[in-house]
């Protein structure tokens, strides 16, 4: 392995990604050298089954590709890959793994790295939002701008899916729009005129409410509830993952958290109610299943003691179930039919 790439990284390159990221990873890392002057650290929604996304990128690229490990020392030439179920965070010196709180209903989730790393290497840190559905990682390019980096977002005609791309730009003074070759092509020239020796470690800055979330997100605890709620109101609304009061964070875009560090944007937060308005429904679904069950085994019982009324009775109660079971179920498919349209 070259000097270059034995020395511990002081620029990063942090990339998030969802819905077509595997080529899109493909492609830029494919542009960047072997001796790259950076370390890379991706986060893509694998959620929590098995992955084997460095195998998938390694034959891609010339850097050497990994899951990153709690504790690893990000060196220049490598990428770095949040495992499943893992919030991947960059901190002064080595990366964490946390399996904090999910953020966007995501975990591995795209906001914690870009924050992370935002808030301990400010100007040194170069941000890349790629192809992926809903808003994940736009309040985290937000950070990456306020510590001073730069931020640079997909073209999102070329993505396969543009909700990401799309957010970032609305919500974020992006730096750049570049197509994905041309995303890697400037991250090669970018570090190639960067000299290790000339660069210096920015102190930590404290930008909030950047730094009270990754707080929480780092340290997994509610001890920065009273720190959080000077950043945001209390709403009206409840997290639909642990049910506990969710403040709203006033800007753009519009964001909800609560104090174990749920974290939701208006896009999110609506996904999630449909996902729990559809659990519930279908738990009322199986409760008339289990009712019309017991009903028509009390017919039978009714019938063999020679009490047809009261089996006729049971019978009617056990139709009429039926109807509202229907109409229960049409309200999942109408639900679903006008999420499409």
């Amino acid at each position: 392995m070259s000097e270059i790439k034995r020395r511990p990284a002081e620029r990063f390159v942090v990339i998030g990604t969802s819905t077509g990221g595997l080529a899109a990873l493909r492609t830029v890392l494919a542009e960047l050298p072997a001796d790259l002057r950076a370390a890379v650290l991706i986060t893509m929604h694998i959620g929590r089954l098995e992955s084997s996304l460095p195998d998938l990128l390694s034959d891609s690229t010339a850097l050497r590709v990994k899951f990153a490990q709690d504790g690893d020392v990000p060196l220049n030439g490598h990428a770095y890959i949040a495992p499943p179920d893992r919030h991947l965070l960059l901190e002064r010196q080595s990366i964490r793994l946390v399996r904090g709180a999910k953020e966007n209903h995501s975990r591995p989730a795209i906001d914690p790295l870009f924050r992370s790393a935002a808030i301990n290497h400010g100007r040194n840190v170069t941000g890349v939002i790629l192809t992926g559905e809903l808003d994940d990682g736009t309040v985290g390019l937000q950070a990456v701008k306020a510590c001073g980096g730069i931020a640079i977002v997909q073209d999102p005609a070329e993505a396969q899916s543009s909700s990401m791309p799309l957010s970032a730009l609305r919500f974020t003074h992006t730096d750049y729009r570049l197509s994905l070759c041309d995303i890697g092509k400037f991250l090669a020239r970018m570090h190639e005129c960067q000299s290790p020796d000339a660069m210096d470690q920015p102190a930590p800055m404290r930008v909030e409410p950047f730094s009270t979330e990754h707080e929480i997100c780092a340290q997994g605890g509610a001890a920065q509830v009273s720190t959080l709620q000077k950043h945001g109101d209390l709403s009206s609304l409840t997290c639909p993952d642990c049910g506990g009061s969710l403040l709203e964070m006033g800007y753009a875009p519009v964001r909800f958290r609560c104090h174990t560090g749920h974290s939701f944007t208006v896009a999110t937060l609506l996904q999630r109610q449909d996902d729990k308005f559809e659990e519930a429904i279908w738990i009322a679904v199986r409760s008339l299943h289990e009712k019309q069950l017991l009903l028509q085994r009390q017919a039978v019982t009714a019938r063999k003691l020679g009490d047809e009324d009261s089996a006729r009775e049971y019978d009617l109660a056990s139709q009429s179930l039926t109807a509202h079971a229907m109409t229960l179920q049409e309200l999942i498919t109408n639900k679903v039919d006008s999420t499409r349209g």
